[in-house]
């Protein structure tokens, strides 16, 4: 019985390959079909990815508190209400005890960094480079999942005392150590020395946008106690403090602010504020939004009812974004379906047609002791042969398709191995279901008249 069958599947394999235009232009379809469905799956693919290490480099179940800078023309303007002047007068700003006072009352909180930083020049050796200093805590490393490729974190000891010694990236290590162990050396960051006492492992993941999701460039910067870049480097709240007093002091005219700075290369101008960011990290992601709710009513308290801050959360905005391009994805997806279903009525098409052509063929097998299911076999051999093929082609075309996308538009494709079964047992379904119908026809024709047939 299988022989027999076997007899049939060759038989529409001959007929395949003595029609290959035929055959070609019927698949043309499933190829493009499945070449786009895996095409599409490997954007929305990349993109989920995308998204997953974006999260994980903001940290998971952050929220971060940033400083909204009023220009102080604003505050200084003589026609400004008495209101207005009191609230710009007395608002501290973002401050090192604002971040202590998230610590203390909010019970979500499970790790908490202040941020603040400062852009100048590293000297070691004669060797002068551009970089940002960045001033944390030692819970700033467990919040961005940050690992040590050698040395130490900071200390209890370090921290509370402004102790000057700093964490590097990995790409300030490999500029000025490429052929020794940075750890316990000492590298001079604007006009003060810093004794290195870790190195950060180098972080490969290439992210888009990532300054607006919270993201710093972790291989370019040099990690130094918060409080050592406030007591050495900057401390804004002291110079806007320095300020107030002044302007208190006079009464009508003449000059109403004077520029006090602690460091020439820091533009205090404008930022009244100590720190540059509060990163807070909660315990679950359901404690997100109760928490933002209780850190906004408890610092609008604090900064005199004044509203200098901004409060977001990056995890639910990736997720939202993830959700919008999934929806994208789909929509895709669904429109590559479509090419699948086109090239599955094509099939149907042609085999109608080639049922139409081979009326005598049927008759003559049939009057030779062939029976009904030997020309289902048959058509549907072709039927599913021609799906097949096409849908191999498609997954090949696909994945080419999906690398250049990679290349040229710079889009992260990723193709899984799911995906492509996918699109190969929907291309082998398709000439299944669509093959069915014209096979089942050309085993109902009569063979007496199918050999009258002209």
């Amino acid at each position: 019985m299988i022989d027999r069958y076997l007899h049939d599947v060759i038989i529409a394999m001959e007929s395949i390959l003595a029609n290959k235009l035929k055959s070609i232009l019927t698949g043309l379809g499933i190829i493009f079909g499945v070449a786009a469905v895996i095409s599409m799956l490997a954007i929305g693919n990349g993109a989920r990815q995308e998204i997953l290490e974006q999260i994980k480099m903001v940290g998971v179940n952050n929220i971060l508190i940033t400083p909204i800078v009023t220009p102080e023309e604003e505050s200084a303007n003589g026609e400004s209400t008495g209101e207005n002047k009191e609230k710009a007068k007395f608002s501290p700003g973002l401050t090192l005890a604002d971040a202590e006072a998230m610590s203390e009352i909010l019970p979500t909180v499970k790790r908490i960094s202040p941020e603040v930083s400062l852009n100048s020049f590293i000297l070691q050796r004669g060797k002068r480079d551009q970089a940002k200093l960045v001033g944390v805590n030692s819970e700033y490393f467990d919040i961005y999942n940050l690992s040590l490729q050698q040395g130490t974190f900071f200390n209890d000891y370090h921290e509370e005392n402004g102790i000057p010694v700093c964490v590097i990236g990995a790409n300030i290590d490999s500029k000025f150590f490429p052929k020794e162990s940075a750890v316990g050396k000492y590298i001079k960051f604007d006009v003060i020395w810093l004794k290195i006492i870790g190195v950060l492992e180098k972080n490969e993941i290439n992210l888009t946008a990532f300054e607006n999701t919270g993201v710093n460039v972790f291989n370019d910067n040099v990690y130094v106690p918060a409080k050592t870049m406030l007591l050495r480097f900057q401390n804004r709240a002291l110079v806007s403090s320095r300020i107030k007093q002044t302007q208190s002091s006079f009464r009508g005219g003449g000059p109403r602010f004077f520029r006090i700075s602690t460091n020439p290369t820091q533009n205090t101008n404008t930022n009244y504020h100590q720190l540059d960011k509060i990163i807070v990290q909660v315990n679950e992601s359901e404690e997100l939004q109760p928490s933002t709710e209780i850190i906004s009513r408890m610092l609008f308290r604090r900064h005199a009812e004044v509203k200098d801050y901004e409060i977001t959360v990056p995890e639910l905005l990736l997720k939202q974004e993830q959700r919008t391009k999934d929806i994208f994805n789909i929509v895709l997806g669904a429109i590559a379906s479509i090419s699948l279903l086109v090239g599955g009525i094509g099939i149907m098409n042609i085999m109608f047609a080639s049922v139409m052509e081979r009326i005598k063929e049927i008759g003559t097998r049939m009057a030779i002791g062939a029976k009904k299911m030997d020309i289902i076999v048959q058509f549907l051999s072709e039927a599913v042969l021609i799906s097949v093929t096409g849908g191999l082609i498609g997954v090949v075309i696909g994945i080419i398709l999906a690398k250049l996308i990679n290349q040229v538009a710079g889009i992260l494709t990723i193709v899984s191995p799911f995906s492509v079964l996918i699109a190969f047992f929907v291309s082998a379904s398709v000439g299944i279901i669509f093959g069915y119908s014209p096979a089942k026809r050309a085993s109902e024709k009569d063979p007496i008249e199918s050999l009258r047939y002209e």
